[in-house]
């Protein structure tokens, strides 16, 4: 089951006496958790129906003791556990002991007055641990892994519609470009863009332009990109922006060198025939940062890319034993780039 399967069965009624949530995209897990919560529990009972519970500190025998508690005073309790390492292949907390077998006994006949939540901050569930198993066949377990490049776009554009306001075409790449991959970051920048647009106004490029902070990481982008489309002056403005904002020149060079080096990659591999979620997994990279990279990639042959590659490993060895002062041989890196 996914987990637009996951909120559709909750809305509609049917809860699961258990979830397991685990993947990368914390901000996700977090929005799942809280719609459980809403659809569960009334706000005025909160205080007494949530529990939150913390793995690394509570062994796991007092969150089923918990469970099988008759709430007081309300229907039903949440129990929202995190740090649950002991469904991954990571190290448990050698300090507490987990009687995973009374997590397994109650899950044989798990009471309907209490839910728990398990949120897992890792990648992958240790498929070989029995505990694994017996929650997949008594309860409902859900991944959350970042959003392909198509889906983050759909899910700007969503929560821009979801605070009342429009999107212009185009503004959602502008968006993401500007205030990196990272959900929570993009909800912050969504709220404000609202605000500044008001309620039934349209959040265009300029207000983006305007009001979104940019990264260093996400202005080293914007300078590859303009060197890409030999737009020198912008890139040459993006470089004094950074100098401006105290930025050390050797941590640009690098910086420049590392979204070279991603282009490289996403080259090759691409020419392998790997799809993007798969280049994703296999450097470590956002599926949208993937797709911008593969944009690029599109502009250089990798004997370019290459070449590039060797002369920002000469500069940065030129630069730390003060062969060449640091700004200039980044703006003449970029002059002979552009040339």
């Amino acid at each position: 089951m996914d987990a637009k399967t996951a909120i559709k069965e909750i809305k509609q009624g049917k809860i699961s006496p258990l979830y397991l949530l685990y993947g990368s995209e914390k901000f996700r897990m977090n929005e799942f958790a809280a719609l459980l919560e809403d659809q569960l529990i009334a706000k005025e009972d909160r205080d007494f129906a949530v529990i939150p519970f913390d793995l690394s500190e509570t062994p796991v025998q007092a969150v089923v003791e918990e469970a099988e508690t008759v709430p007081f005073m309300v229907e039903r309790k949440l129990l929202l556990v995190r740090d649950a390492s002991l469904f991954t292949a990571g190290k448990e907390n050698a300090k507490l002991e987990h009687r995973i077998d009374i997590l397994s006994d109650y899950l044989q006949h798990p009471v309907d007055f209490s839910v728990i939540v398990f949120m897992v901050n890792n990648d992958k569930l240790d498929e070989r641990k029995k505990i694994v198993k017996t929650v997949k066949a008594a309860g409902t377990v859900l991944a959350f892994n970042p959003l392909g490049a198509e889906e983050l776009l759909r899910w700007v554009e969503k929560g821009i519609r979801e605070r009342g306001c429009t999107m212009a075409p185009g503004t959602a790449e502008i968006l993401i470009t500007n205030a990196g991959t990272g959900l929570q970051g993009l909800s912050a920048e969504m709220d404000k863009l609202c605000l500044f647009a008001g309620k039934g106004g349209t959040v265009d490029a300029e207000a983006v332009e305007s009001l979104v902070h940019r990264g260093t990481e996400q202005n080293v982008f914007t300078l590859v990109e303009d060197i890409a489309n030999l737009r020198l002056d912008k890139a040459l403005d993006t470089l004094y922006e950074l100098l401006k904002q105290r930025e050390e020149p050797i941590k640009i060079a690098a910086l420049i060198a590392r979204q070279f080096r991603i282009i490289l990659q996403v080259k090759d591999l691409s020419a392998h025939s790997y799809s993007q979620g798969q280049i994703a997994s296999q450097i470590g990279l956002h599926p949208y940062a993937v797709k911008l990279a593969g944009e690029q990639a599109h502009k250089f042959s990798s004997e370019r890319l290459r070449q590039i590659l060797s002369a920002l490993a000469d500069l940065d060895y030129k630069m730390k034993t003060g062969a060449i002062d640091k700004v200039l041989g980044l703006e003449l890196f970029m002059l002979r780039l552009a040339a």
